[in-house]
């Protein structure tokens, strides 16, 4: 070991530690940077939505017409629903985040223990093994063959040597051997402090389906002008109305145009999808991942922590020739008494290990996953060396050969060998003599078998990429029923990296063995050049490179705190099954979003039509003999006309079940069902106006009639848009449906509601001229339906099933 400073090595007393707290040397950045509370408030509250229809909503109280400005409550619906659900998933985000982080070990008066991030102070002594996050940045001063991983800031692929006196910077990772290091800058000072701040904010930026949606409302935006130019010229200026009836006219026909809950929906879907996952204990590190992994079509799995459990047992200890197995056995009990940080599998041989000898120590050799093997010279008693057999030993060598034996059956095994150099040596592992094969068995998950099943059910590929050796991660895919486990690959037999050969490769096969770091990543960006949208799943230190080139890193949260700090997604209680739940509720998302998002803009479209037919009729009075045209509608009239076809249905069909793999072409969809769906509706119910409006001498309560006429074919029209929508129906939809029928029966035909909303339903042939709208237009739509239903486009994958349920 090479030491620095010697008297810093015992650490802070915990008054030094509490008096530095105190004078304001604490790593007092939060372990989430979720926005406020008086952010979020400030961010539903003023919005741009908001702002049109508090606009709306002055002009109309203006007009002293109080039940005209319900529409009002919509900015009060907006606000208080997008707030309590944001704040719900800010706190389930925080509360796990604080399970998930990484808990540095300090030395607190020469004892080490585990702490929060932000009780780290300045000064404290850290102590580092592989896998381990740094947390704050130091100055090493213990280094055991201590390498780090700087990647992730600097982009520098080689792991670095930190040597006494080397500065190591917060948000990197260690790749092999242990140490410590004097915390030098703490909280915002940090070097990455500000870069882990902004990556843990709940937000819905780079999301594929609010691009879209934004895309969206520019196009509403841009038509919305031109109509209501026209509608404001109408009412003010050619109907000859008095002021109070023109100005409710103009926000009648306004209002309608803002699609003003589809952003409140995309954003509670998002929410309360978090909120699901989280009581699956699943953190979400980045929110729109819940979107990205539905879209994913390739699963890359990493064995052991994954499809494995982390735990193994020692099975056999198998002498190689004349060996002395009892001298074996003390060496091996050494070798892995003396590893201040063992992974699986030396814990695994500790256990079986009882009574290590208490050897001095002289050298030792970290294990990293480039070498496949670890090391310890002992003063006397020889160097040793702990293995993978095909990386120490030649292939036609007779140990290798009864170790690749073994590993086709599904277990694991290493070569203990003694070498004739020191293991820290520049020539180690030198010359060596295989002593025994040291056998473990691997436990499969038992959700894992169902979980593969389920992604084979969803048309998802899925490539195990493991360390290991090949032939022993093909016995554990056989196990696992994974198709193309019978012809694993040797991933050191892998075209170069970027090569159309390695695609090539990845393409035809699902099992490799011996992968490196690097090449992980290398065969994720392979997969991702052939279009594949790939997710990764890890839990070690070997799996952070391709975690992060991922588009979708998934890490298991007893994992390495590397490999959690650059996942977008956490399963803090370890169970690969709750991977399709997160699918699963990615593709309820972006399926329900795309079904709200058909019916607001369907509103939008035969709002705007209906502005543009009417305020046409008032350009067009100024140059021929055409009596101009008021608008139908008042402004309670369009807020009922959503209550039931579109505001408590798209609100309970948001958050419905959905299984449909995302597509690509969210906008195109959406826009190929609205634009057709809202021309039929308003072209119908400007027919039926048309048809009952009995001119500018018409009495009030033929101008309501007309209104009311109109009124139905509109809801008519709008519930058979919802039907389809709906599609397919089932038990709970069909509810939803003729509640809302319902609804509006009880609104048309009790009196004291007619009188208030301003409603007549009395004249037959009025009536029964809106019904036939309502018919003409049905027929329109279905015809339209299957028109597009013809129509070439990407092609659809439907349900396969649903996510399996945990097992208990």
């Amino acid at each position: 070991m090479r030491t620095g400073d010697l008297e810093t090595t015992t650490g802070l007393t915990d008054a030094q530690a509490d008096a530095l707290r105190a004078e304001g040397k604490a790593n007092d950045v939060p372990a989430r940077a979720s926005r406020s509370t008086l952010d979020i408030v400030r961010g539903n509250v003023f919005t741009r939505i908001n702002a049109i229809l508090t606009v709306l909503l002055v002009i109309v109280l203006s007009t002293g017409s109080i039940v005209d400005a319900m529409f009002g409550l919509l900015i009060v619906a907006n606000s208080g629903i997008g707030i309590v659900q944001e704040i719900r998933a800010k706190r389930t985000l925080d509360a796990l985040a604080i399970v998930g982080q990484s808990r540095p070990i300090v030395r607190r008066g020469g004892v080490a223990r585990e702490i929060a991030p932000n009780e780290v102070v300045l000064g404290d002594i850290v102590e580092l093994g592989p896998g381990d996050q740094i947390v704050v940045d130091g100055e090493v001063v213990e280094s055991d063959s201590l390498d780090v991983d700087e990647s992730l800031l600097t982009g520098e692929s080689d792991s670095m040597d930190k040597t006494p006196g080397t500065q190591v910077f917060s948000g990197t990772y260690v790749v092999a051997g242990s140490g410590a290091y004097r915390v030098t800058k703490v909280g915002r000072e940090a070097y990455a402090a500000k870069l882990a701040e902004e990556a843990g904010k709940f937000t819905l930026v780079h999301s594929e389906l609010r691009s879209g949606i934004d895309r969206i409302l520019t196009f509403v935006t841009w038509v919305m002008i031109p109509a209501g130019v026209l509608i404001v010229y109408n009412q003010l200026f050619s109907s000859g109305q008095s002021i109070r009836p023109a100005l409710n006219g103009m926000v009648a026909a306004l209002v309608p145009m803002v699609p003003e809950g589809l952003v409140l929906l995309t954003s509670l879907a998002f929410a309360v999808g978090v909120v699901r996952l989280g009581k699956r204990q699943c953190l979400v590190q980045e929110l729109p991942a819940v979107e990205g992994l539905a879209r994913i079509d390739v699963v890359c799995a990493d064995k052991t922590g994954t499809l494995t459990e982390n735990a193994m047992v020692l099975a056999e200890l198998r002498p190689v020739g004349d060996s002395d197995v009892e001298a074996v056995r003390r060496a091996l009990a050494a070798v892995a008494a003396d590893d201040p940080r063992p992974n699986a599998s030396v814990l695994a041989v500790a256990a079986a290990m009882s009574d290590p000898p208490g050897w001095e120590k002289s050298g030792t050799a970290p294990f990293s996953s480039e070498k496949k093997w670890s090391g310890v010279s002992f003063a006397g008693h020889g160097h040793w060396i702990l293995g993978a057999p095909d990386m120490l030993l030649p292939a036609d060598d007779e140990t290798a050969r009864a170790a690749a034996d073994l590993a086709a059956s599904g277990l694991r095994v290493l070569v203990f060998a003694e070498s004739d150099v020191p293991v820290d040596d520049a020539s180690a592992p030198g010359r060596i003599t295989p002593r025994a094969l040291v056998v473990l068995e691997q436990k499969i998950r038992h959700d894992a078998a169902e979980t593969l099943a389920y992604f084979a059910g969803q048309h998802v590929d899925l490539k195990i990429i493991s360390g290991d050796n090949a032939a022993s991660v093909g016995a554990v895919a056989s196990g696992l029923d994974v198709a193309g486990a019978s012809s694993p690959v040797d991933a050191r037999t892998l075209p170069a990296a970027g090569s159309d050969a390695l695609a090539d490769t990845l393409d035809t096969h699902a099992v490799f063995g011996r992968v490196k770091p690097e090449q992980k990543r290398d065969m994720v960006t392979a997969l991702q050049s052939r279009g594949h949208t790939v997710a990764m799943t890890g839990d070690g230190v070997n799996d952070v490179l391709a975690l992060k080139s991922a588009d979708i890193g998934v890490a298991m949260g007893a994992g390495s705190p590397a490999a959690r700090s650059v996942a977008q997604i956490v399963l803090l209680d370890n169970a690969f099954s709750t991977l399709p739940h997160v699918v699963a509720e990615g593709r309820r998302v972006i399926g329900n979003i795309e079904r709200v998002s058909t019916l607001f803009l369907t509103k939008t479209v035969y709002s705007v039509l209906l502005a543009i037919l009417v305020g046409a009729s008032g350009v067009l009075s100024q140059i021929a003999a055409i009596e101009p045209l008021p608008y139908p509608f008042l402004p309670r009239h369009v807020t009922i006309a959503a209550w039931f076809t579109i505001g408590i249905p798209a609100f309970l069909l948001s958050l419905a079940p959905n299984n449909e793999r995302a597509r690509s072409g969210f906008v195109g969809r959406v826009l190929r069902k609205a634009v057709p769906a809202g021309a039929v509706v308003g072209a119908a119910t400007f027919t039926t106006y048309l048809a009952t409006y009995e001119g500018p001498n018409a009495s009030t309560d033929q101008v309501v009639q007309s209104s009311t006429s109109a009124l139905i074919t509109l809801i008519v029209v709008a519930m058979w848009v919802l039907m389809t929508v709906a599609r397919p129906l089932e038990w709970w939809k069909v509810i939803l449906l003729v509640g809302s029928v319902l609804g509006y029966v009880v609104l048309f035909t009790v009196p004291v509601l007619g009188r208030f909303f301003q409603l007549d339903p009395t004249n037959l042939p009025y009536t029964a001229i809106a019904f036939a709208s309502a018919a003409v237009g049905i027929v329109m739509l279905e015809v339209i339906r299957v028109v597009l239903a013809r129509r070439p486009t990407a092609a659809p994958i439907t349900d396969a099933g649903r996510a399996p349920a945990p097992r208990a």
